[in-house]
């Protein structure tokens, strides 16, 4: 995801004539350095300072310009709450923050560098739309489409390798969940990361005679009304999926929809409130619950109780 997100900043350079970068000492690691490469004189590096990484990107926003900043998901948000609510969504100012690090999937790094509350932060901002790509192909779609709209977005990148789960011809869109893989019994909502592990756990589930539904909510703020509605409708019942603490992300946001439109029970995988630690990514993956045999249970559950 990350050489998608800076491959695609290279080539939008010369698409948006007005586009810079503000990066804040990780330009690096998430290959928005890359950009800097090409476009020295619209490429900053303010250091370890991600409040005034994002004051300087409002700046250049106010200025006409398109901004791209962002660093490890921890860190923005997490250090620049105040920042983001009253100089970037307040004022709907065209930047968008880009994160790469979210999760527990960091790994080594341990619980002080794996954001779990990034999307539920930044979802109950006004004016911000929340967006976690799933492999390489959407992250260079979402980001494109991200760039060219006004307004403020925030956009999570995971920072292992990640399945190849689309094609470069499929049309993917802001505000649209795909479904990625048709069913009735039981609806499986996943985005980042763990789209990849609904996508094994719906063929085990097959191999139990479960039809399962897989789609990808990539676009957590506006969700997709309509699909999300639509599935809960006909499949009755709906596995959420996320690398995020399960209270305030994907799996809220779902719940808080189809509870007021069409209650369904809902299981919700993903870590259970508590902090990461260092670990290798697959084991803490198994560790926190966020595997195929966890999205597998918790539809198993769901169908045999339904």
């Amino acid at each position: 995801m990350r050489d998608a997100f800076g491959e695609t900043l290279v080539e939008l350079g010369s698409e948006i004539p007005d586009l810079v970068v503000v990066g804040a000492d990780t330009t690096g690691s998430l290959k928005s350095s890359m950009f800097g490469a090409k476009y020295p004189k619209r490429f900053f590096n303010v250091g370890i300072a991600e409040q005034n990484m994002i004051g300087v990107a409002a700046g250049l926003a106010l200025a006409g310009k398109t901004v791209v900043c962002g660093t490890y998901a921890v860190f923005v948000p997490g250090r620049a709450v105040d920042q983001i609510r009253n100089t970037i969504a307040y004022c709907g100012l065209n930047v968008k923050i880009i994160v790469s690090h979210g999760g527990v999937s960091v790994g080594p790094d341990g619980g002080s560098h794996q954001a779990l509350e990034d999307v539920a932060i930044m979802r109950t901002i006004p004016n911000m739309r929340v967006i976690v790509p799933a492999d390489a192909v959407s992250t260079k779609s979402l980001v494109r489409q991200a760039c060219k709209t006004m307004g403020p977005f925030y956009i999570r990148l995971a920072r292992p390798s990640s399945q190849t789960i689309y094609t470069d011809n499929r049309e993917i869109k802001i505000g649209k969940a795909e479904i990625i893989k048709e069913g009735f019994d039981v609806t499986i909502i996943a985005n980042g990361l763990l789209l990849g592990e609904a996508l094994k756990a719906s063929e085990k589930l097959k191999e139990h005679e479960i039809s399962a539904r897989v789609i990808d909510c990539h676009t957590v703020k506006p969700l997709d009304r309509s699909t999300l509605i639509e599935s809960a409708k006909q499949t009755g019942a709906i596995v959420t999926a996320e690398e995020h603490n399960f209270l305030g992300g994907l799996g809220s946001a779902v719940a808080e929809l189809v509870s007021a439109e069409c209650p369904v029970k809902i299981r919700m995988v993903g870590v259970r409130d508590v902090f990461g630690e260092s670990g290798e990514a697959e084991q803490l993956m198994r560790k926190y619950g966020l595997t195929e045999r966890d999205i597998f249970d918790a539809a198993m559950d769901l169908v045999k109780n339904k």
